[in-house]
């Protein structure tokens, strides 16, 4: 592995300017940015055009320049230009410049989706800051300002009663508590009626001009969901999340005429990449802010959207509507990207009959959204597949046991991927980073998979997501998968269950769509029917009323074994003898 560590920008000591009693450390920063480097493919990526010195901000700046008038952003609170959207970028770049914040330092951002999350992040790209939206809803204030300790923020951008708990706990008042050189921005809650960006524009004499632009030092700090452990700071830098940018947008056509809706939030991986898509070819990007009970399919057409973008909870959603108001298809609506789990075949089929191409695609955090489906594959390809992997990145399948070996097509291991997208490393976690590369410098994402002859990915589920019951390897999100097509399941979860002699079996977890539960014997003999192997079949049922998801739209799997083992909820043991042959033990 040639790689070599560099520090990518050394901290400089942050000011106390405006808030907080004291400081996080005194002095200068005992952390630096330190991230991965390998020259080799530095000059390589920059040889193949997978990346170049623009920034994100210097690429909106320039449609701004470009087509002053074009609008970049739609929301609630109204339409925002390039024009516009850049002068408030420059006004909080500057008051931030102006408050001491030097480049490095972390600018925390805590809000729903909103245009401020967009202006923060283009100002940290014009400044050299470095930018963490990727704070969640379902944070709590504890949460939240543990994290603010662990990234050393210097400042943050927060709106008023958000967060999970917003009714009993209040951020602002514990930041002013709190031992924190801070800067707060503190906001109202948006919507209809309110404008769009609430940094007034400074006199022309008072702007600070931009650092000198530098499209390889760490721009976005983005915690991972956390759903096996304490979240890790996952680093990119504007080249690792552009080159994927310009890869997806070449191969779906998506171009300064595209309207691009995220459903997954902007403080998701997956809303994020889809804004900075938007924004990178000069297109609009509608943010997704709509009260509840109001019509997405109303807001899609009145928005021109020609790309979509959410997990298959929204898809499922969405043609509920179509189907309900007989539409056979959604203005301009043309393609769907479909992340975080598959698409049953029926929601596929149900979209290419609405004249909308869907896109399974596989990425994570630490790798962007490098893998997807074209335009031109067949359903089949789509139903099966995450698709191939976009110029500039490569994806191999690796032995589970041993990561430096190679495994060849169609036999399961550890998906590994390396490229123009893949992150600089783990914030302050020098020993994580090390140890999620192989000796060759490939990324081992912890996922299972294997790959056909003509390098289309099949995700089989995690590397530590295995129930192994007596010696045997159950994958769960093969269960999941199956048992996602019966129509009365709206989630499913499968888990281990401790046993003593045979190390776990499976309990399959199912939260019914309303009014439509049945019996377990029904859903056990629908994955029978639908091709389960009897040696894979659950052995225990559990009926909840809700199955928490994490703020990328993922089963949160640990909750529903916490509950079990804390005896909060207790499986119903049920056996499946369709012939009376099962023979397991």
């Amino acid at each position: 592995m040639s790689e070599t560590a560099i520090f990518n920008d050394l901290l400089r000591p942050i000011r106390c300017i405006e808030s907080g009693k004291g400081a996080y450390r005194s002095g200068p920063m005992s952390n630096t940015l330190l991230t991965l480097f390998d020259t080799d493919r530095y000059h390589e990526h920059y040889r193949m055009g997978f990346w170049r010195d623009d920034t994100v901000y210097a690429l909106v700046r320039a449609h701004a320049e470009r087509t002053p008038e074009r609008v970049a952003l739609r929301s609630a609170s109204g339409n925002l230009t390039y024009r516009r959207l850049v002068m408030y970028v420059d006004s909080f770049a500057s008051d931030l410049a102006r408050k001491g914040v030097v480049g490095g330092q972390r600018v925390a951002v805590w809000l729903p989706s909103r245009v401020e999350t967009v202006v923060a992040l283009l100002a940290c790209s014009r400044n050299g800051y470095v930018c963490c939206p990727s704070l969640h809803r379902d944070h709590t204030v504890s949460e939240i300002t543990s994290l603010l300790h662990r990234m050393g923020a210097a400042a943050i951008v927060a709106e008023d009663g958000y967060g999970a708990d917003a009714a009993k706990n209040d951020l602002f008042a514990q930041l002013s508590e709190i031992e924190a050189p801070l800067h707060i921005y503190r906001l109202g809650k948006s919507g209809a009626g309110l404008e769009a960006g609430l940094f007034p524009v400074p006199p022309i004499d008072e702007e600070r001009p931009p650092a000198p632009q530098n499209a390889n030092r760490v721009l976005y700090l983005a915690f991972t969901s956390g759903t096996t452990g304490l979240p890790k700071g996952v680093m990119h830098s504007d080249n690792t999340l552009l080159a994927n940018a310009r890869a997806l947008s070449s191969d779906w056509n998506i171009n300064n005429e595209s309207v691009v809706y995220s459903l997954s939030p902007l403080s998701h991986n997956l809303g994020f990449g889809a804004m900075l898509m938007a924004l990178a070819v000069g297109g609009q990007f509608v943010i997704h802010d709509l009260l509840r009970g109001t019509s997405l399919v109303d807001r899609l057409i009145e928005t021109g959207t020609t790309f979509l973008v959410g997990v298959p909870t929204h898809a499922i959603d969405l043609l509920a509507e179509v189907k309900v108001r007989g539409l056979s298809g959604i203005g301009k609506l043309q393609g769907f990207r479909i992340s975080g789990a598959s698409a049953a075949p029926e929601i596929i089929a149900e979209l290419l009959k609405c004249g909308i191409i869907p896109q399974s695609g596989y990425g994570m955090t630490e790798t962007c959204s490098h893998q997807y489906t074209l335009p031109s594959d067949e359903p089949k390809v789509i139903v099966e597949s995450c698709g191939k992997s976009c110029p500039g990145y490569e994806v191999r399948i690796f032995d589970r046991e041993d990561p430096n070996r190679e495994l060849p097509p169609r036999e399961i291991g550890q998906i590994g991927g390396r490229g123009a997208s893949l992150m600089l490393g783990y914030f302050d976690d020098q020993k994580a980073t090390e140890e999620s590369f192989n000796r060759d410098g490939w990324f081992m994402t912890g996922d299972l998979g294997w790959l056909d002859e003509y390098g289309y990915l099949r995700v089989t589920g995690r590397k530590k997501d295995v129930i192994i019951r007596g010696g045997h390897n159950i994958y769960p999100a093969k269960i999941e998968a199956l048992a996602a097509t019966h129509h009365t399941v709206q989630r499913v979860a499968a888990v281990p269950v401790p046993d003593q002699r045979l190390g776990e079996r499976v309990c399959i977890a199912v939260m019914f769509r309303p009014g439509m539960a049945v019996r377990p014997e029904e859903i056990i003999k629908h994955l029978d029917d639908i091709g389960l192997s009897k040696y894979d079949m659950p052995e225990f049922f559990l009926q909840v009323d809700e199955i928490p998801l994490t703020a990328s739209g993922k089963v949160r799997k640990r909750d529903i074994v916490h509950w079990i083992a804390d005896g909060r909820v207790k499986p119903t043991p049920i056996r499946w003898e369709p012939n009376s042959n099962d023979t397991r033990p």
